[in-house]
């Protein structure tokens, strides 16, 4: 039997029977798949169960970054779902170009659609632009789904090719997956194809079109953003771009790089709340000090940005090590940019004396946390045991440079 294209299987999705196909299969069991496929075979062609199978599985995991209500209506690729930004975060940057005066713009790399969705939702008419044909075509399918297709217009194309100037921004979305060979990546990297499959990659300029051909098609527009990933070295950042760094129910999700806005300044956004930190003269270290009763955690998208002393700035506190993204202080106040603990104990970090104090207090529940220790959370709970009533944080980190455990527990909210 011959390989099925899969430009054809994504087609008989389309079709009507296709569709009918997918409906039924919303809430179908994955573990029940074999004989849900063996079922199905005998009234539909075998190429197009698995099409529907493969896609409905999509579909489920896609829930995670769509929600249900689109996610059952759109179309995946296995990449797309991997890469796709998560819609809060897409919905955040599309706002932000509205706000900004922005009524259409070019979405090179635009993957299966997502922030094209974003940007037709807030009212911009967008060009969505993608190398793979497949790719394009399920980007196509997703803006005839979701009703979008007068404001999107799909285009297949080089996006090295694509004449940006009749549009507002520009957004790029590179590719940073690679497969093994360097090589392979390099010879498609000016293509914006797709979204390549394999490990993540970390040189900006092994990104699928390079970051630098990305800031210079941004320095061509009156605004652009460009979706970087959020481990990018600050060094790495140009002087006429400013930079955020955005986390969504506490995980970094992506940094962005904007040109046409405020140069030079760094900012840290908190989604779902949309709380941020922005600055243009970053505040020196805050001192380091002895733990006092609470402890700060910053979130990620404030220690990402470089903004854990403006986070600090309000608690009169310092940092716990002049190396470690904890801030403590004596007193509990309200802060959107960090979570706080109480802390009851301050000890070397010894495992014994932890199972030892754990049993004394009847923790039963055990949350491990770790900054700046070689110590796995995973090792800790396997090693101690568990039992009681009460519930506990260790915090493993340094103090001063010492190896410490921080015992304690969430704080109790304050009124702001």
């Amino acid at each position: 039997m011959g390989r099925v294209n899969p430009l054809d299987a994504f087609s008989a999705l389309l079709s009507d029977e296709g569709r009918t196909l997918l409906a039924g299969l919303r809430d179908h069991d994955p573990a029940q798949e074999l004989a849900t496929a063996t079922r199905l075979r005998r009234e539909h062609p075998a190429e197009l169960v698995s099409a529907a199978l493969g896609q409905a599985r999509l579909r489920q995991r896609a829930v995670a970054k769509f929600g249900a209500e689109d996610a059952y209506r759109m179309f995946f690729t296995p990449n797309g779902v991997e890469q796709s930004t998560r819609r809060t975060v897409a919905v955040h940057r599309a706002a932000r170009l509205s706000a900004l005066g922005v009524r259409s713009v070019a979405d090179l790399c635009c993957g299966i659609g997502g922030d094209a969705i974003a940007y037709a939702r807030a009212g911009i008419h967008v060009l969505a632009v993608d190398h793979d044909p497949l790719t394009a075509e399920v980007a196509r399918a997703n803006a005839e789904a979701l009703g979008l297709s007068d404001l999107i217009e799909v285009r297949c194309a080089d996006v090295t090719e694509i004449d940006t100037s009749p549009y507002d921004a520009v957004f790029v979305d590179p590719a940073r997956r690679g497969g093994n060979r360097a090589g392979a990546a390099r010879s498609a990297s000016m293509r914006g194809g797709g979204r390549a499959t394999g490990g993540r990659i970390f040189d900006p300029e092994a990104y699928s079109p390079p970051l630098s051909w990305a800031i210079e098609a941004a320095r061509k527009a009156p605004r652009a953003a460009l979706k970087i990933a959020p481990g990018i070295p600050h060094e790495a950042i140009p002087e006429d771009a400013a930079a955020e760094w955005i986390s969504d129910g506490g995980d970094v999700k992506e940094a962005v790089l904007w040109f046409g806005t405020a140069p030079g300044s760094v900012r840290a956004t908190l989604l779902p709340s949309g709380a941020h930190l922005e600055t243009a003269a970053p505040l020196p270290d805050p001192p380091v000090r002895p733990v006092g009763r609470y402890l700060y955690e910053p979130d990620g998208a404030v220690i990402r940005a470089h903004l854990v002393a403006e986070a600090a700035a309000g608690l009169d506190g310092g940092l716990i090590d002049e190396t470690i993204a904890y801030v403590t202080a004596d007193e509990l106040r309200p802060t959107p940019y960090a979570a706080a603990y109480e802390i009851t104990d301050e000890l070397p970090f010894n495992l014994k004396n932890l199972k030892a104090l754990l049993r004394e207090r009847e923790i039963g529940v055990l949350t491990v946390k770790k900054r700046g220790s070689a110590v796995e959370p995973e090792e800790i709970r396997r090693k101690v045991k568990l039992r009681g009533p009460n519930a506990a944080t260790v915090l493993l980190t340094r103090v001063a440079g010492a190896p410490t455990m921080l015992i304690g527990q969430p704080a109790k909210p304050v009124d702001d």
